[in-house]
């Protein structure tokens, strides 16, 4: 289902020459900034679930377009902060769309309730397996 699922987004997200992590960041770019100001690449790779090398890998794909730029952070040398460009929030928006969309399409066959209640059963018996898996990422 994952898979499908993927499949979906990425065809939503293809007429945007947009890949789903790119989206995810850049919607997550857009996000933090709007409540806390520009985040750091490091932030903006926590709040998004994706790790801090291909954050930074595809950060520097989205500059390379225009939807963001990475600009020195001004309490910390070694970090950089991350602004959505006007071309990237007038993208994000249209491609948030699209994405909302497929999913809605397809999610329509399980009733919302029910959607629900097995996503969130899914999460917590997933956390365990998710944890063990970070733990051995950062003892490799």
């Amino acid at each position: 289902m994952t898979l499908a699922w993927q499949r979906a987004l990425a065809a939503a997200l293809r007429p945007y020459d947009l890949t789903h992590v790119q989206f995810v960041l850049l919607a997550g770019a857009w996000w933090l900034g709007m409540d806390e100001g520009a985040p750091t690449q490091r932030r903006l790779a926590e709040h998004s679930g994706t790790d801090p090398m291909m954050t930074s890998q595809v950060l520097r794909t989205l500059e390379g377009k225009g939807l963001v730029e990475r600009v020195p952070d001004p309490a910390d040398s070694r970090a950089k902060r991350v602004r959505v460009t006007e071309a990237g929030e007038a993208l994000r928006e249209r491609a948030m769309y699209a994405v909302e969309e497929a999913d809605a399409g397809f999610f329509a066959p399980v009733p919302r309730g029910d959607a629900l209640a097995v996503l969130n059963a899914l999460s917590g018996s997933l956390a365990p397996v998710a944890a063990r898996a970070t733990r051995r990422g950062t003892e490799a």
